[in-house]
């Protein structure tokens, strides 16, 4: 048994913050439905990852709605609207990342949905916050990277802004939405009462620097300042730290005593006695173990190195990750009408279980009928 199971939430979002934090719930057991427009469902479903679709669907939405079920309700419509406040006081959990307003014309604010269900969590995901200039603004991954600062934290110091290959934005503010409402069911538990949860994505990219943005306030307002060598892979770190390129790959090197290290390698560091130095200087030491570690091959490098207990390891692409083996069975497959979709399972074990799941995402509507029963209950 899961630990959710049992557990009814409506998921009234779209894209990836709001539904991944429904994914995360779904993979712990609880009973995960998507509240979309009929026909053509949330948006998701026609954003695609190069123009790949599945089913009918766009692959990402395949991967993050899969373990969900789907009711198909116009909420502009007072029929559909009144089926849902049935479901609403029904469920445990309610989740959406309208903007300011929406829920408001459509009378599911906080206030109105408690007094259907004055025990329900109701979790809201904003771009920005629910007050101020930038309440109304839609949130995007990319322009919460670039207004947050952490774009001017990857590449190096002569590149423009380098944001992240991956909406990380969207990721951390879903996982933060699960923390929220696993802790406000904890509260409810306690006091009996329903529990508003608020994140944004600009609050959990914020969260994401805590280091870079604390060591900013109390070093004087100092600019996080990146190296300005390729494989420069941390603005507040010290050399070696950082990305090598050998004779038929890449080398990462993690912290480490740079002098035992340049024992290792054959190489003076005398000049660089004083631990200071290590961070002042970095480019120029990085240019020297760069220029020793194109040499030889990456498997040379990890034999003589990790065998000394220096922190290295392989940088591997996706091919190479795929045929690497870790022993951590991360790859599960999904059971479509017709087709199999592969992807990554949930990472959380339990009592030695690894938590995996074959049911895909619905189609649009494809439980509005057996729903019928718990609206009806």
């Amino acid at each position: 048994m899961r630990p959710l199971e049992g557990l009814v939430v409506l998921e009234f979002c779209q894209f990836l913050a709001g539904p991944s934090a429904g994914l995360k719930l779904a993979d712990l057991g609880a009973r995960v439905i998507k509240i979309e427009r009929p026909v053509k469902g949330e948006a998701c479903r026609q954003l695609s990852i190069k123009d790949l679709f599945v089913d009918e669907s766009s692959l990402l939405f395949h991967t993050i709605n899969r373990n969900k079920e789907s009711f198909a309700a116009d909420l502009k419509n007072a029929d559909d609207v009144a089926l849902v406040k049935k479901l609403i006081a029904k469920a445990d959990v309610m989740t959406h990342n309208f903007r300011s307003g929406v829920m408001e014309k459509i009378g599911l604010t906080y206030q109105d949905v408690l007094a259907i269900n004055p025990k329900i969590v109701y979790g809201m995901v904003t771009g920005y916050g629910t007050k101020g200039p930038w309440a109304r603004k839609p949130g995007q991954d990319l322009l919460v990277q670039s207004l947050s600062g952490l774009a001017w934290l990857s590449g190096k110091k002569s590149q423009a802004p380098v944001p992240f290959g991956l909406s990380v934005a969207d990721i951390m503010c879903g996982n933060h939405l699960v923390q929220g409402v696993l802790a406000a069911l904890l509260k409810r538990t306690k006091t009996g009462k329903g529990v508003l949860v608020e994140v944004s994505l600009l609050e959990s990219v914020l969260d994401v620097q805590f280091e870079a943005i604390t060591s900013y306030l109390n070093d004087g307002g100092q600019i996080p300042e990146r190296g300005d060598v390729n494989g420069s892979a941390h603005a507040f770190l010290s050399a070696p730290y950082g990305v090598y390129q050998t004779q038929n790959g890449y080398l990462a090197l993690a912290m480490g005593n740079l002098l035992y290290i340049g024992q290792l390698l054959d190489l003076d560091f005398s000049a660089y006695a004083d631990s200071k130095t290590w961070f002042s200087h970095r480019d120029e030491i990085r240019r020297l173990i760069a220029q020793k570690l194109r040499g030889q091959d990456t498997a040379h490098w990890l034999n003589l190195l990790g065998s000394k207990g220096v922190w290295c390891g392989e940088v591997l692409d996706y091919q190479a990750l795929d045929k690497f083996d870790f022993g951590m069975q991360m790859k599960q497959t999904l059971d479509l009408p017709g087709h199999s979709l592969v992807t990554t399972r949930c990472p959380i074990q339990l009592d030695g279980e690894i938590l995996t799941s074959k049911k895909s995402a619905p189609k649009v509507g494809e439980h509005n009928q057996t729903l019928a029963a718990l609206i009806n209950n």
